[in-house]
C-alpha cells in the first residue's frame, strides 16, 4: 500500500531500525555515571550529538537533543524570549508557521507580548523586504521555518536571517521539514527539528542554539542536556535519529533529484487528467517530495477516504477533513482554494509505478465523489434584475461553491450570483472559485439570516 504521507512521519529508516537495536543493548545506562556502563552510554550520546551537529551546522555544544521536534520549538521560543526580556517582547512569526510555532506564539501574546504576524502570498512564501520591515525596536525574537509543512514552499531564510542579523534580532528556523534534505542556509541563530520527520524514531527533536545568542531556559532546573532538556535522554532513539540522519543525508541529492521528477509528473499530469483542480505552493522554491493541490466540487473527507480505499495514505488541509470546520491556517493565509485538499508527500524509496498507479485512480475516485454529492436544487430568491440568491447557509464545503456553479450561468453577463454561507472555507473558496473560472468576486458582506452573504459577478 503506497503511503503518500511522509511529510506527517517518514518511515523508519533501515539504519534508524538497526542502530536503535543496537544501542538498546549498549545505550540502556545512564550516560552521567563514571562506571564502565555509564562512559559506554556517554561515548554513544557524544557520538550522536556529533553527528547531528555536523548535519545541522553548528557546534557539538551547541545542540541538544529534546523529547519532541514540538518541545525543541517551545524550549527554543520561550528561552530566547526569556533571554532578551530586557530588549522587549515583540516576536514576529509568519503567518504559515506550524502549528507549534503559533500555539508558542499565541501563549506568549496571552500573557502579555506582542506578537507580528508576516503575511505570504499566493505560493505560500513571505517577502524578505516585508519580514525586515516587521522587525521594529523592541523584537526579541523571529520565527521562520524553512519549507511549508503543507505546500512544500522553501521560505527565504538566508534574507531573512540576513535583515534579522542587521536588526539585532535572533531568528530561530524550524526545519523539521528540510533538514533530512540538507543544512539551512543563512545566519540563524536558533534551530529546530524532529527526527520522525527524516526518518528517525518517534520522540526525538534536536534544538540548536548558537553561543553568543542570549537563552534563559524556562521551568525547573535540570542537569542534563545544557539544563535545556530535562529528563533522563532516551539513549536509542537519539542514536537512532542521529544514525538515520547522517543516512539519508548522504542518499539526499540522488533521491531529492529522482523525486522531485516524481513530483513534477503529478504537478504536470494532475490539472490535465482531472478538471477544475488548483495546484498550490511555488513550483521551484520547494521541497523535493511534496506537492499539494485542491479539487472544486470535491468533500475532502470523501476524498481522503476514497483514496485510502483504493490504497493510498494521503493528507489534507481541507477544513471538510477537521472538526474544527475551519480550514487549514496555511490555506487561509495563501488565500488558495481549500477544498478537497489533497497532499501528496513522497517518502524515500517511492516508485514511478506507485506514482503512476496513483494519477490512473485519481480522476475515477474525484469523478466519484463529484458525482455522490451532487449539486442540490438550488434555492433561489428574485433579488432583482439579474440577480440570484443561493441559501447555503447550513451546509459544509464544497456544497456552497456546487450550488453558486450551477446558477451562475442563469444570470446575465454583469448579473450577480449572492451566495448565503456559514461555512467558514466559503471565504477561501468562493474567490479561489472566481479566479478559477474566469469571475468576478465582489467581495463579502454580513447576512442578515446570519454567516455572511458572498456576492459573484458574472463575467465570462
Amino acid at each position: 500500500m503506497p503511503y503518500f504521507d511522509a511529510a506527517s512521519s517518514a518511515p523508519l529508516h533501515p539504519v534508524a531500525r538497526q542502530a536503535l537495536l543496537a544501542s538498546l543493548d549498549e545505550g540502556w545506562a545512564d550516560p552521567a555515571r563514571l562506571y564502565r556502563e555509564g562512559r559506554r552510554a556517554r561515548m554513544l550520546l557524544d557520538a550522536a550529538r556529533e553527528a547531528a551537529a555536523e548535519a545541522v551546522g553548528c557546534r557539538p555544544d551547541e545542540l541538544v537533543f529534546t523529547p519532541s521536534g514540538t518541545r525543541a520549538v517551545h524550549s527554543g521560543i520561550s528561552g530566547a524570549l526569556a533571554g532578551r526580556r530586557r530588549v522587549g517582547t515583540r516576536l514576529v512569526v509568519s503567518a504559515v508557521e506550524h502549528s507549534s510555532v503559533l500555539h508558542a506564539a499565541e501563549t506568549h501574546a496571552a500573557a502579555g507580548g506582542s506578537l507580528t504576524e508576516v503575511q505570504v502570498g499566493r505560493s505560500g512564501a513571505v517577502e524578505a523586504a516585508a519580514f525586515a520591515a516587521a522587525l521594529e525596536p523592541g523584537t526579541a525574537l523571529a520565527c521562520l521555518q524553512s519549507a511549508n509543512h503543507e505546500v512544500g514552499t522553501a521560505q527565504p531564510v538566508a534574507e531573512v536571517a540576513e535583515a534579522c542579523g542587521a536588526a539585532g534580532v535572533p531568528l530561530l528556523v524550524d526545519a523539521a521539514q528540510s533538514l533530512g534534505w540538507g543544512p539551512v542556509e543563512g545566519a540563524w541563530s536558533l534551530l529546530a527539528a524532529s527526527a520522525h520527520k527524516w526518518g528517525g524514531p518517534a520522540g526525538v527533536g534536536l534544538l540548536a542554539v548558537r553561543k553568543g545568542v542570549r537563552f534563559s531556559p524556562q521551568g525547573p532546573a535540570d542537569e542534563r542536556e545544557s539544563g535545556r532538556a530535562p529528563g533522563f535522554e532516551n539513549l536509542p532513539a537519539i542514536v537512532a535519529a542521529a544514525a538515520s540522519l547522517r543516512a539519508v543525508r548522504a542518499e539526499a541529492e540522488a533521491e531529492g533529484a529522482r523525486l522531485r521528477g516524481l513530483v513534477d509528473r503529478i504537478r504536470a499530469r494532475v490539472p490535465q487528467l482531472v478538471p477544475d483542480v488548483e495546484v498550490v505552493g511555488d513550483p521551484v522554491r520547494r521541497l523535493p517530495h511534496l506537492v499539494t493541490f485542491s479539487c472544486l466540487y470535491v468533500d475532502g473527507e470523501t476524498l481522503l477516504h476514497e483514496l485510502d480505499r483504493e490504497g493510498f495514505s494521503v493528507s489534507s488541509g481541507s477544513s471538510c477533513t477537521s472538526s474544527t470546520l475551519t480550514p487549514s491556517h496555511v490555506l487561509r493565509a495563501m488565500g488558495v482554494l481549500s477544498e478537497g485538499n489533497v497532499r501528496v508527500s513522497l517518502p524515500t524509496g517511492t516508485s514511478e509505478e506507485d506514482v503512476d498507479r496513483f494519477l490512473a485512480v485519481l480522476p475515477g475516485v474525484v469523478a466519484q465523489v463529484r458525482e455522490r454529492l451532487g449539486a442540490p436544487e438550488a434555492t433561489t430568491e428574485p433579488g432583482g434584475s439579474g440577480s440570484l440568491v443561493i441559501d447555503a447557509l447550513g451546509k459544509r464545503c464544497p456544497i456552497p461553491v456546487i450550488e453558486l456553479a450551477k446558477v451562475i450561468g442563469d444570470v446575465p453577463v454583469g448579473g450577480t450570483v449572492t451566495v448565503l454561507a456559514d461555512d467558514e472555507a466559503a471565504r477561501l473558496d468562493i474567490p479561489a472559485w472566481c479566479e478559477m473560472r474566469g469571475q468576478e468576486y465582489v467581495g463579502e458582506e454580513p447576512s442578515p439570516r446570519g454567516g455572511s452573504a458572498y456576492v459573484v459577478r458574472r463575467v465570462a
